[in-house]
């Protein structure tokens, strides 16, 4: 299906070492306000960062469409226009943010579950579906629409921030980007719906897809910066900006924006999404997604050693918004803009501001140990969209019931320092492992961990990096360090240096 092919969907492209001529173009689409549908909340900010982001990176010709102007014939036609002006060896990048959903497929047996899946665009209403599916761009049309820049030589990444099927296990207070499913069959839409049908992803060579899921999770929006995002539009913007760009020669390439984008939509997300690629390995060592000529982030000079900013100069403050029930206590370092996380003084509940419980049983005397937690997690989530690492937990779910076995994982880097800590759902702060000034870095495992009370969100960091870290692991192995003290020491350590963070949030409840 498309949307699974759309699932499938960031076709990232391949774009020759040598074509130093070459031109980048872009399609951006982002949609909030549907008449006919649950209307969305960040989907067209998502569309106008990565409008700014691709102007900074020296995009040659864009065209975008937001809410109402985003109608189908329209977005055809500025399709056929860059692939017109578009030569071998140019790139198009086609982004899309807002509803997706799932329709009885067009044609017999082209889908292994039967299902095609869509963009629904503004113009759609499902109550009168065969009146307005000239307002949805179904999975057969865009295989056509790539089909036409594959015959000419033309390098396609499509990005697709939209939802698939599947169901979510956390508990969730925001808006996910999955319409209602039309249920009657519909007659193809156009030709392309028909013929395109024929095209699958195998057959493409310079198609790359990265789709905000997988097709058995739903796409949330979530809260960044205290605004409802989609976490891949996020996370490409910031991509292709340049920080994904980690050997500084002012190309982004396959295996660069894989790493930065699968690592920073788990953080931004808090782990409720796995990003998908098409073709799920690179087609080579070289494959490059684009060029990225005038990103402010990108090295002045090829080879030069790259710079990082510091937290507080990204517009961290150190502030969490937070919102109190049932209590007059006032934590120190609150007072942050944006939507708010909760604490409810009677049930003792800590609540994200996604509408997740974070931690249980919180009561007066532990809200501040909570609030410097998440304060510090803030200031480690700037520090990983800048250079952000790998760490992983298996088996991988949105949430881990009491009694559940997991492992964690985090490999080797090519730092000569590494500390692996936990950030508990209680707000205390738990040293797991510390590697100072080793002639070779070690991989670190922890095996058969099992989920104990008490419940709600902890936080597995690894920070890799050639500083002195024996201060830092000095103070995470005394009894009772606290996260206010952690983010000073790494605030006046780490902060603004060539420093790789993962994060791995583990979100625990008691068994159903």
């Amino acid at each position: 299906m498309m949307l699974r092919r759309l699932a499938l969907a960031l076709l990232i492209s391949v774009v020759p070492f040598g074509v130093a001529s070459a031109k980048t173009y872009a399609l951006v689409v982002g949609v909030d306000a549907y008449p006919y549908e649950v209307s969305l909340d960040g989907a067209v900010k998502d569309a106008k960062d990565v409008q700014s982001a691709l102007q900074r990176a020296g995009v040659d010709q864009m065209a975008t469409f937001f809410d109402a102007a985003a109608r189908k014939d329209d977005i055809r036609a500025a399709w056929t226009a860059l692939v017109g002006s578009a030569l071998k060896g140019d790139t198009i990048i086609f982004t899309y943010a807002g509803h997706g959903a799932q329709m009885p497929e067009l044609v017999a047996g082209d889908e292994a579950d039967g299902l095609d899946e869509f963009l629904q665009l503004p113009g759609f209403d499902r109550s009168r579906a065969e009146e307005t599916d000239h307002e949805i761009i179904v999975d057969n049309e865009l295989n056509a629409w790539f089909s036409e820049a594959e015959a000419k030589g033309v390098q396609v990444l499509f990005v697709s921030d939209s939802c698939h099927s599947g169901g979510m296990s956390r508990s969730f207070s925001g808006k996910t980007r999955l319409a209602h499913a039309v249920t009657v069959k519909l007659p193809p839409p156009s030709k392309e719906a028909v013929s395109g049908a024929e095209v699958k992803e195998a057959q493409f060579r310079n198609v790359t897809v990265l789709a905000a899921s997988l097709e058995s999770q739903p796409s949330p929006e979530v809260i960044i910066d205290g605004e409802p995002r989609g976490a891949l539009s996020w996370s490409f913007a910031r991509a292709v900006e340049g920080l994904a760009d980690r050997n500084g020669d002012g190309r982004l390439s396959r295996v660069e924006l894989e790493d930065y984008v699968f690592a920073n939509v788990k953080n931004q997300s808090e782990a409720l999404q796995v990003p998908n690629f098409t073709p799920q390995l690179p087609r080579s060592e070289d494959e490059v997604v684009m060029p990225l000529t005038r990103s402010a982030a990108v090295a002045a000079e090829p080879g030069a050693k790259k710079t990082y900013q510091s937290v507080r100069e990204t517009g961290w403050d150190g502030k969490l918004a937070l919102s109190v029930e049932g209590s007059d206590t006032v934590p120190d370092n609150t007072g942050g803009t944006g939507v708010p996380y909760r604490w409810d003084a009677a049930s003792g509940i800590f609540y994200t501001p996604n509408g997740d419980v974070a931690g249980e049983h919180i009561d007066a005397g532990m809200i501040q140990s909570v609030v410097n937690k998440f304060i510090l997690l803030d200031f480690l989530k700037v520090m990983a969209s800048q250079n952000p690492g790998a760490v992983s937990l298996t088996p991988q779910k949105d949430i881990y019931a009491a009694g559940d076995k997991i492992s964690f994982d985090a490999p080797a880097s090519n730092y000569k320092n590494m500390v692996v800590f936990n950030l508990a759902n209680t707000g205390q702060v738990q040293l797991l492992d510390v590697q100072s000034e080793g002639t070779e870095s070690v991989a670190f495992k922890l095996s058969n961990l099992q989920v104990v009370e008490p419940f709600g969100a902890d936080h597995l960091i690894v920070i890799a990096t050639d500083e002195p870290i024996d201060a830092i692991g000095a103070a995470l192995a005394s009894k009772n360090v606290d996260a206010a003290t952690v983010l000073q020491l790494l605030s006046t350590r780490i902060d603004g240096t060539d420093t790789s963070v993962a994060i791995q949030p583990l979100y625990t409840r008691e068994k159903l």
